[in-house]
This record gives C-alpha cells, structure tokens and sequence, in this order.
C-alpha cells in the first residue's frame, strides 16, 4: 500500500476543521485536509442557523462559555477585516409568561458571569418598541449575537490555509488511525480515488465531526476510559413564506436538548424557525413536512400573528452529540496527548453549537496542543 508522509493532517473541512489547518499551515507545517465529501463543509458547518453567539447559556468556567466569548470577537473580528458577510443583528430572548420572566435575570447573570458585558433587559414596551410584532412579558437583549455567511467564513479559511501551503483532499475517507515507529508517528489508512493508501503524520487533528468518536475508537491504544458514545440529533429547520416583520434574531426561553425553537434570519432577511431537536439512529436531512405543526404552537407563544400554513421545509442538520437523550449537555472535549498520551494526536469530540462562533479559538488551543 502506497505511504505519503507529512507533517499534519486535519480530517474533516468543517469550519472546526479548516481554522486548524489555517492555523497548522501559518506556523509552516506541512498539511493535508482530508474530507470524505467532495467539497467542504457539507455537514454541521453548513446545516446549523448560522449565529454568531455571545455566550448567554454556557455554565461558566466551561470551555464552550470561555471559547465562545472570545470567539464571538474574533470571528466579527476576522469577517469585519475579510469583506465576509456577517451582520451584528442582536438577539431577543423572550419571555412569554410571568413565570419566565426570572429566567431573563438568571440568564443575564449567567452572561456576566461568563464576560458577556452588553445584554440588557427590557420591559415589555422596550421589547415592543424594537419589534412591535414580539409577544412577550419582558425580553433579555443580546447586542453583539449576530450571523455570518457560513460558507463563505469556510472558503476564507481554505483560501488561507491553501495560501500557506495546506493541500485540500475531497472524497477522501479515513478508515483508521494507528500509532506506528515506537510512537512518534501516526498512520492514516485512507480511500482515495478509488484506491486505498496511507498516510503518515507527526500530528493528526480528528475534526470529523459526526465520524470523530468512531474515528477516536479505531486507535487500539486510546485508554479506555476516554472513548465516548456518539449521539445525533438532528434539528429540522422551516422557513417562512413571505416577509418577516423581525430584525432580531427571537429566541424563547429554552427547552430542554436545546435552545428552543427560535427565530434565525439570513443575511437576505429572509427567515427560519428552529431547530426542534430530534433524536436519530442514523444520518438523515429529510425534513418531514408533518413536524412543523408543532413548530406553529411554539413559535406562536412568541408570536401569535405567525399565518396558517406559512411553514415550509427548509433544510435539517444534526448535531454530532456525546450525551444521550435526558442527559445533560456535554462540555466540548479535547482530548490531546496529556489526556490519552498518544504524541501528536488531538480529538475533538462533540463540537456542536457554539463551534462555529468558537471556531478560530478552538484552533489556537488544539494546535498549542500539539
């Protein structure tokens, strides 16, 4: 079997993936971005509602609350000095009854406790007065959550990393990982063009999103006590037909597996609701027609006017989860060479939402990792 060697390779061009390979390929290390699709970011980097977060829900001290605070200035940071279409739109989360009303206060001393410095709450008229549309008692602003164009943050990032000598390598799937020579090498066996092949790296980022926990649990060496259990779910997304009286992004208070369904807009103004969070055993984007009737009662506890039969099928995306269904929501996990003690090698496992705010962040860390 064919061996090409090389310095680093990042499996997965998600935007996770792709601010690694930015990074790697900036301090001069040869790499290779492998990814089973023939493009970039076909999976969660793309079918996700495209925010940029600042950080309100994440308990504080975790790794998604601090990468998610720094990531949300340096990704309106990076757009704003890049031309990339993004808009700082702000966020509502509101609440329908008196007795979400608390929810706000907590919410907000939540947000100051992670450095999220800008929210204010609002009255109902102070609500009204910014969307004369919202039903709600009282509402928590959020300023600086904005959305961006995901594809294009995707494609600056592989401009930049190609620009520094990174190799892009679509339809291309990594079958295993092994640690060979005593350790100090790590080996890919990878289908490529119809063929099977090696590849040979000091360093490995398994960014592969949904496949990472498989991908972790091919290393016959990984301890134990570090391979996870995967988890989808899957969230469905339905856009509105018509116009949007809505400027702000409109979030509920949350349900439980996520963040409710909530208000996105485009960069077009157009809108979407979503996502609902539904548990799957295997990857599928079919939108169901038939679950947006329970989207109608939700949306309408926010916003009563919403028309009959407005709702149609706009996309679905899954989140590559590590913890069940009535389980609480995990933590990012890095698991770097302190952790499993295998040199070189880097896992990040269940990067779902805020891992594109967090991004650039994310990739910083791993590669000081390594």
């Amino acid at each position: 079997m064919d061996i090409e060697k090389t310095g680093a390779v990042v499996i997965g061009a998600g935007v996770v993936g792709l601010a690694r390979a930015r990074e790697l390929a900036g301090r001069g290390i040869e790499t290779i971005i492998v990814e089973r699709h023939p493009a970039f970011g076909q999976e969660t980097s793309s079918l996700n509602s495209e925010v940029i977060h600042a950080g309100l829900y994440y308990p504080t001290g975790t790794l998604k609350a601090q990468f998610c605070v720094e990531g949300n200035r340096q990704l309106h940071a990076y757009c704003a000095e890049r031309g990339i279409a993004h808009k700082r739109c702000g966020k509502l989360v509101a609440a329908a009854s008196e007795a979400q009303r608390a929810y706000l206060t907590t919410l907000q001393q939540q947000a100051i406790a992670n450095g999220v410095d800008d929210t204010r709450l609002l009255d109902k008229d102070e609500a009204l007065r910014l969307e004369p549309e919202l039903h709600c008692v009282a509402a928590l602003l959020s300023p600086s959550t904005g959305i961006v164009d995901s594809h294009a943050l995707m494609f600056s990032l592989l401009g930049e990393a190609e620009n520094q000598g990174a190799v892009f390598s679509p339809n291309t799937t990594v079958r295993s990982i092994e640690v060979v020579e005593g350790a100090s090498t790590l080996r890919l066996t990878v289908d490529s063009g119809g063929k099977s092949m090696c590849l040979d790296a000091e360093r490995v980022v398994n960014a592969a999103g949904l496949s990472a926990v498989a991908l972790a649990r091919t290393l016959t060496v990984y301890p134990d006590g570090l391979l996870l259990t995967a988890y989808l779910a899957k969230g469905n997304y339905y856009a509105l037909a018509g116009r949007t009286p809505f400027s702000h992004l409109i979030y509920p208070v949350p349900e439980s597996g996520g963040l409710g369904v909530h208000l996105t807009l485009d960069l077009g103004g157009q809108a979407r609701f979503g996502p609902d969070v539904e548990w799957i055993e295997h990857i599928d984007y079919d939108v169901d027609p038939r679950r947006a009737e329970r989207f109608y009662a939700e949306i309408r506890k926010y916003w009563p006017s919403l028309p009959d039969a407005s709702l149609q099928p706009a996309y679905s995306g899954i989140r590559p989860k590590i913890t069940g269904p009535g389980e609480p929501n995990a933590d990012f996990m890095i698991q770097g060479p302190d952790a499993h003690g295998i040199s070189g090698l880097v896992n990040l496992l269940g990067i779902e939402s805020p891992g594109l705010t967090a991004c650039l962040v994310i990739a910083r860390q791993v590669v000081e990792l390594i």
